[in-house]
């Protein structure tokens, strides 16, 4: 049966009016942040230049990083000198003028957000330290309540016509979030006051928000890897200071934890550091799973 030109070009005409969402190329640094993308702007193309199995601090310039920031609409990033090893090169190198510092199209998540033990003097005697901060926040769900708030201002400043639709999806995502994170800190509870030893300053913003304590870290120093004589120290730590676990996650050397777990008898607990992982897709079984790994850890019932 033939349609009359008098029923579909009207439909047509009013489908072409309509504001279409812009499929933008959107280029995160971390994991967490194409995540958090994802949720905000599902149509979008999002890439990370980095796995939740790769140490973020260090990233080669690779050819291929450099053309997807080279068609970057917008770019996510921790900020807080965690890429300055890196990410300076990348943004040279890609010759994006829209995502370089400063620009509507670059974003740092720092910049929005106050962070843990920011330092007024740093020198490079200490190690690996950032002096604007903890750059790992994104184990802070208030932090990333923030965060989302602020990536959606700068999709809705890119591409104004679909702010309707940003903001609701803003809206979604924040009430999922709130309710998820009043689950989990119920969940959480029997974790409050607990002491663990870990790998470097990965999940201060966990323990901040959980009320756990690092009592202790594997690093003689920020960067530097265990040694036969720091871990000896922690295991004295460990005989006399009620420890629940030893923990560290994915992309480190696990071997300095499970020497001190055996020798100490506490459990050695490796946590996803971002979502992309098994039994961790996204922002919120990240924490699920994180939450599990340590409930299981301490031997509590609600797992």
């Amino acid at each position: 049966m033939r349609i009359s030109s008098k029923l579909w070009m009207p439909a047509m005409a009013a489908l072409l009016a309509a504001p279409q969402v812009w499929a933008m190329n959107i280029f995160t640094c971390e994991p967490e942040y194409a995540a958090l993308a994802q949720e905000l702007a599902p149509e979008a193309s999002v890439f990370s230049a980095t796995s939740a199995m790769q140490d973020p601090h260090h990233v080669q310039a690779r050819p291929s990083l450099i053309a997807k920031m080279r068609r970057a609409d917008l770019v996510i990033c921790a900020g807080a000198e965690l890429e300055i090893g890196w990410l300076p090169m990348l943004q040279m190198k890609a010759n994006n003028p829209d995502v370089r510092d400063g620009q509507p199209g670059m974003f740092y998540t720092a910049s929005v957000v106050d962070t843990l033990g920011k330092l007024d003097k740093v020198d490079r005697s200490m190690g690996d330290v950032h002096a604007g901060g903890n750059p790992h926040f994104h184990f802070s769900p208030s932090r990333m309540q923030t965060i989302a708030e602020a990536v959606t201002a700068k999709l809705v400043g890119l591409d104004p016509d679909n702010q309707t639709q940003y903001q609701q999806r803003l809206a979604d995502f924040s009430q999922r979030w709130q309710t998820a994170t009043a689950e989990w800190e119920r969940r959480a509870a029997p974790l409050k006051g607990k002491k663990v030893i870990a790998y470097h300053s990965s999940f201060q913003y966990l323990f901040d928000w959980l009320g756990m304590e690092q009592v202790g870290d594997l690093e003689p120093k920020p960067g530097l890897p265990p040694t036969t004589g720091h871990l000896a120290q922690l295991l004295q730590q460990a005989q006399t200071t009620p420890l629940m676990a030893v923990i560290y996650t994915g992309y480190q050397d696990g071997r300095g934890a499970q020497w001190l777990g055996e020798r100490a008898g506490i459990p050695v607990v490796q946590l996803p550091f971002g979502p992309g992982v098994d039994g961790a897709e996204d922002l919120f079984q990240l924490y699920d799973t994180n939450l599990n790994l340590l409930l299981a850890a301490l031997g509590a019932d609600d797992v």
